[in-house]
């Protein structure tokens, strides 16, 4: 099997779900829709309290996501992480790593490559 030679810090994550920030605690809370198909939407949604699954996050993984903007790189993340956080959040790359890796599992995020960004802006 051969291993994943992802160079993380050129990539780029973009989210792909809205979110809102939780007015008690700040913390992001992503909204995941329950459906994607159109026939669901419309006849089971209107049954349903709300569209969306709420997926809450904790202080370290609300200021990663407020951070991935489709601008700002993997390896930029961790730098802003390791400022506001300090020792704590060692080994931040692995941690910040796992959890990109989440996001992008359940498909609340995708990756722009800094190559394509530099060939779109000549």
């Amino acid at each position: 099997m051969e291993k994943d030679q992802t160079d993380w810090t050129q990539l780029i994550p973009e989210r792909k779900m809205d979110w809102e920030t939780d007015p008690e605690t700040q913390f992001v809370v992503i909204k995941k829709p329950k459906f994607k198909n159109p026939l669901l939407k419309k006849y089971l949604l209107p049954r349903l309290k709300s569209p969306d699954y709420s997926v809450k996050l904790d202080k370290i993984g609300s200021f990663a996501w407020k951070n991935i903007d489709g601008k700002v790189s993997f390896a930029e993340i961790g730098e802003k992480m390791k400022k506001e956080f300090g020792e704590s959040i060692e080994p931040v790359d692995d941690r910040l790593g796992q959890f990109i890796n989440s996001l992008r599992r359940y498909d609340f995020i995708r990756f722009v490559n800094l190559e394509d960004i530099s060939s779109d802006s000549h």
